[in-house]
């Protein structure tokens, strides 16, 4: 058993950890970008999928992964967890639906309300102690999933016809130019001190240093990881102005 997910701000990444950790101690946890990943998935037969939900969809760093390495996935068992803001529809049936065309078996799916993670919008923005509850709830769901699972009882949250429509009609349809491939709206100030941190922490390698300052390519996956690492506040992707730098660690 191992977990993967992607995860920006950290939000995706703890409920993870926590549930592995709370089904088998020693099972491991690694990024989507873990330069050994490939291996360490051919050899283990259960593994739990997380990623931050985006529009209703999977970001399109999470599909590629999955397209890119077609060859790994016949007869795994897999366990998707996605992170939502507000609604999610069927966030996780839209990655089921891709695992199963390279003959995965989808053991169940589960769609967890994290803090708002969009720093550069003031849309889903709470309080610090508003956002302490939502982990707080977020937390005794996961812990309540895992017994169920423990009991071979999996959640089967996202991956019904009804959610596929929800999430279909709800949100992806109407913003599909954002999830249809990746961005090149990354945007970047004359704020940029060149300090190379969103370089260094970009999951896709999008972003460069050249001339004392950050470049942006045209690859971004839009997890926001370097928008809410920024010391400068400096890059923005839906927005125009930094509202919040959101990370998971200011709620735990």
């Amino acid at each position: 058993m191992i977990g993967i997910y992607l995860s920006g701000t950290g939000n995706t990444k703890h409920c993870v950890e926590l549930l592995v950790k709370l089904i088998d101690n020693e099972a491991q946890c690694v990024p989507l970008e873990h330069p050994q990943i490939k291996g360490l998935l051919e050899n283990e037969d259960t593994i739990f999928l997380g990623y931050p939900t985006q529009f209703s969809n999977a970001p399109m760093m999470v599909r590629d992964f999955i397209k890119n390495n077609s060859s790994i996935w016949q007869d795994k068992k897999v366990f998707c967890l996605n992170t939502m803001g507000l609604f999610s529809g069927d966030g996780t049936g839209c990655v089921a639906r891709l695992l199963k065309k390279y003959g995965a078996v989808i053991l169940g799916g589960v769609q967890i309300k994290m803090p708002d993670s969009v720093c550069d919008s003031k849309l889903l923005k709470k309080s610090i102690e508003e956002n302490k509850a939502i982990v707080r709830a977020a937390d005794a769901r996961i812990k309540q999933i895992a017994e169920q699972i423990l009991e071979d009882s999996y959640p089967q949250e996202g991956l019904s016809f009804i959610a596929h429509v929800k999430g279909l009609f709800g949100q992806r349809l109407w913003f599909y130019h954002k999830t249809i491939g990746y961005t090149d709206k990354l945007k970047i100030s004359d704020e940029c001190i060149g300090c190379g941190l969103c370089s260094r922490e970009c999951p896709m390698g999008n972003i460069e240093i050249k001339n004392g300052k950050a470049i942006p390519g045209g690859q971004c996956t839009m997890c926001y990881r370097c928008i809410s690492l920024c010391p400068q506040k400096a890059i923005t992707l839906l927005g125009d102005t930094v509202r919040e730098q959101c990370r998971f660690s200011k709620y735990a």
